[in-house]
């Protein structure tokens, strides 16, 4: 099954140009979604304005040398690595859940456009690259979903409550696990091959047709705030704030005690 092209068996249903227009829709829509995403929030415009204000209370200009620096700093500590995140488990569930979506999507476009029919097999370091994608995504998905988030470890609240934000998590743990149902059902002739297909292809297309309503976009605003960031910090604009407070709120003055994290 691991080596396997689950897409392979598709055209006696489908045809490879449905597949392939249909990916090429998904694409426009993550792109029409985080377009929509940017003027909508109007996030492309607060940043600029954070930007200007940023350069305006520096105490120097950062050079065009350490903006380079930076910039490799922000992808390789913020972005490949996600730094940003100092609980543990937290990130390397992140990283999971990250690397496997990259490699699932990445696995899915090579099969679908270069290898999809059994007619051309496709090597099985990719079939394998697209299961342990999914695989990835299931691991690091459904352990921050059920023991990492703060509503759930922290708070107590029951690990099926869910609001919208969480449309993005849920439609990407989906996407993966339908899929992999189906790779395997397909793998032994199991007629309920097709039933977890169609779910997979409705979780997927929530997924990327959801962008504007989902933290999707999200993804792609966190290197720019991160690498503003560290900008502010080269250039002394983020000197100015207060440093925060080790000391614990005595208690008595508001008559409330600290929450329990």
């Amino acid at each position: 099954m691991f080596s396997t092209n689950p897409f392979a068996d598709m055209p006696a249903f489908i045809s490879p140009s449905v597949m392939q227009t249909y990916i090429v829709t998904m694409f426009v829509l993550v792109v029409a979604g985080t377009l929509y995403d940017v003027l909508h929030k109007r996030s492309a415009r607060y940043f600029f304005e954070n930007w200007r204000k940023t350069k305006a209370k520096g105490s120097g200009p950062v050079g065009g040398g350490q903006m380079v620096s930076i910039a490799v700093q922000t992808v390789a500590v913020d972005v490949l690595t996600s730094g940003e995140f100092c609980n543990p488990r937290r990130r390397i569930a992140h990283l999971l859940t990250m690397y496997g979506f990259l490699a699932f999507v990445i696995s899915t476009a090579v099969m679908v456009f270069q290898y999809p029919t059994p007619a051309m097999p496709a090597p099985a370091f990719v079939a394998q690259l697209w299961h342990i994608g999914a695989l990835m995504i299931c691991v690091g998905g459904y352990w921050f979903w059920f023991f990492i988030r703060v509503d759930v470890a922290a708070e107590g609240s029951s690990p099926f409550r869910t609001i919208r934000a969480d449309l993005f998590v849920l439609m990407l743990l989906g996407s993966a696990t339908f899929g992999l149902v189906w790779s395997c059902l397909q793998s032994v002739g199991n007629a309920w091959a097709l039933l977890f297909f169609a779910l997979h292809i409705f979780a997927t297309t929530m997924l990327f047709g959801s962008v504007p309503w989902s933290k999707f976009a999200h993804m792609f605003f966190k290197p720019a705030a991160a690498f503003e960031k560290r900008v502010a910090e080269a250039n002394g604009s983020r000197s100015n704030l207060p440093a925060p407070s080790d000391k614990p709120e005595i208690f008595g003055t508001t008559g409330q005690q600290p929450r329990n994290y």
